[in-house]
């Protein structure tokens, strides 16, 4: 009998990422064989931080996750939809984090959309922990283009590659 490797797939802009996405990716990870991190790239939207820095912080940031679980975390970008990613992945779940009532319509809708383009792969929706129920990269990028401090929120590279993206904005 061969060994069947369970993978999850958490798709997000994480522009940049957040305690809240870390929370979410290490709980995942316990789940899952294998959890392929993947960063959405929507061509008609500008992010704050480029795709490629955004995949740098958060390899960075999930470091410390790769050392203390068995999960192989990996990373991954994509342009198409999240569902055809998720089966390109080989996955079986997209996971997503959910904050409050108003992410779980959202988030609902989306899940029963993918389910029509692939039945196959399920959606799992894991809860904010109460201590990231009310981060959002929005927010976070809000705060810190209005000079607010933005270290409570997200890991050092994280805050670090927002300071340097609205220095250049401001040039």
């Amino acid at each position: 009998m061969s060994e069947t490797r369970r993978t999850g797939f958490y798709p997000g802009s994480f522009d940049p990422v957040t305690y809240g996405h870390l929370d979410i990716i290490g709980r995942a990870a316990r789940l899952f064989d294998r959890l392929i991190v993947a960063v959405g790239v929507n061509h008609a939207k500008s992010g704050l931080l480029p795709v490629e820095k955004r995949l740098e912080v958060l390899d960075a940031a999930i470091a410390p996750l790769r050392e203390r679980t068995e999960c192989d975390i990996r990373l991954a970008k994509y342009t198409c939809l999240t569902v055809d990613a998720a089966r390109r992945a080989g996955a079986v779940a997209i996971i997503r984090g959910l904050r409050d009532g108003s992410d779980f319509d959202y988030e609902v809708r989306m899940a029963q959309t993918n389910t029509t383009l692939d039945p196959e792969i399920e959606t799992i929706f894991l809860a904010a922990s109460p201590t990231t129920r009310t981060i959002s990269s929005s927010l976070i990028r809000q705060i810190a283009e209005m000079g607010g401090d933005i270290r409570h929120f997200l890991p050092m590279e994280a805050a670090e590659a927002v300071r340097e993206a609205l220095a250049k904005k401001g040039e």
